[in-house]
């Protein structure tokens, strides 16, 4: 009896780790890499959320060659060192095929090493500086060539002649206004129509260009004073890189000036409908912003995206998930873009294996996203679709303009030549 017992147990555990075993050959695991807290998770968790609906919406469908998605999700927490920390559970711990993630550019920083120490591959789905190339990150954000520089072609061509540049005090806005100083300086904008101030090396090169102030800052009582000043003279308008929930007191501040959309226009290059839900949408309307999608893409890709996002966050039970008043943002599509386009590189290569994967994307893979075709390049870039935007009352944007098929370049700096001035 006793040895019959134990063979039951023995054909039974068996069993059990054979159908575990069969389990874990039916899924790929695939990480989540986001604040899900601290001062980013306003941000981050929709990337989060858009990313474990992608999931379903794939897995639903078969998963990726045959195995469905299984999602590690960690919080980086808004602490940069933690994010690598977290990375490096997700590559030597869980052994993920792929990791989508990271907001800030200092976050991305903090984790590269990690990402090609161990050979792992992240998808980076949000606008940043460029001059940045590494083998284990495909790049689906925007680069500066398609959001600063398209912008400051849209305004150029509306007449204005005056560009004050304003940003938080981190990476992204320093090199991209750097960028934008040669570029203005090349469109025969001259130095003294480019407000915000310069720092200079011993040498007298411009090492800094714009106004800096630290997250969170609140007091922009001064810096929208000589705005108004600067733009006093009228064809004026700002480059807008100020980060997160400090665009509250800064627009404040500027409508209380009496500055207005048609009076001194801010061009904003990181608020989007997702921000849009913790800020004054009332006080922005007729200002301009610029993506490479927008919620108000009127096309049966967008449309469909929209409803299915809509309905898989009405049926959730992911823990804390808030589902009334939620919108969709370029960073949101961008990232479904990324889960696409890595799916579609696993079955060229047909391998989840990263430099087999990383060849394929390399090779030129395209997606039909909700913002229109994106398509990968050698340099780990999209070429996709760029719109320029007007702010609506509602928190939506009107689209004004569309530039299509932007190849991404990462490195701009240095590329353009300073031109005579027109007089």
């Amino acid at each position: 009896m006793k040895l019959l017992k134990s063979l039951g147990l023995a054909l039974l555990m068996g069993a059990t780790s054979l159908s575990l075993s069969v389990r874990a050959e039916d899924t790929v695991k695939v990480g989540v890499l986001h604040s899900l807290s601290g001062t980013m998770a306003i941000s981050e968790t929709s990337l989060r959320d858009v990313l474990l609906f992608t999931f379903d919406e794939i897995n639903a469908k078969g998963g990726v060659m045959g195995k469905k998605i299984e999602p590690v999700v960690v919080d980086g927490a808004s602490n940069w060192p933690l994010f690598a920390e977290k990375a490096k559970q997700l590559l030597e711990e869980d052994k993920v095929a792929v990791t989508f993630g990271c907001w800030t550019s200092v976050s991305r920083k903090s984790v590269l090493p990690v990402f090609e120490k161990d050979n792992g591959l992240l998808f980076y789905p949000v606008q940043y500086e460029g001059e940045e190339l590494s083998k284990n990150i495909f790049y689906t954000a925007e680069a500066v060539n398609q959001q600063a520089t398209p912008a400051v072609d849209y305004l150029l061509a509306q007449g204005k002649k005056k560009f004050y540049l304003l940003g938080s005090d981190y990476v992204y806005p320093q090199t991209t206004n750097l960028v934008l100083l040669e570029y203005l300086l090349s469109k025969g904008v001259p130095l003294e129509n480019i407000g915000g101030g310069f720092k200079k090396d011993e040498s007298g090169k411009i090492i800094s260009a714009g106004k800096y102030t630290p997250f969170g800052h609140t007091d922009y009582q001064q810096i929208v004073a000589e705005i108004k000043q600067f733009a006093a003279g009228g064809k004026a308008c700002v480059i807008n890189t100020l980060n997160g929930d400090t665009n509250v007191p800064f627009f404040k501040e500027y409508a209380a000036a009496g500055l207005t959309a048609e009076t001194c226009p801010v061009c904003s290059f990181s608020i989007s409908e997702d921000e849009f839900r913790g800020l004054p949408a009332k006080q922005l309307v007729g200002q301009l912003g610029c993506w490479t999608y927008f919620m108000s893409i009127k096309s049966p890709a967008n449309k469909k995206f929209v409803a299915d996002f809509q309905a898989w966050l009405k049926k959730s039970t992911v823990p804390g998930i808030v589902k009334e008043g939620r919108v969709t943002c370029s960073p949101m599509v961008l990232s479904y873009d990324g889960v696409y386009l890595w799916k579609a590189a696993v079955e060229k290569a047909k391998s989840f294996e990263v430099e087999k994967v990383v060849a394929a994307l390399e090779s030129g893979l395209s997606f039909d996203g909700p913002g229109g075709k994106v398509t990968t390049q050698k340099n780990h870039h999209l070429t996709k679709n760029v719109f320029i935007g007007e702010t609506k009352a509602d928190g939506q944007f009107k689209i004004l303009k569309e530039y299509k098929d932007v190849f991404g370049e990462p490195f701009l700096k240095g590329t353009f030549k300073a031109k005579e001035a027109k007089k």
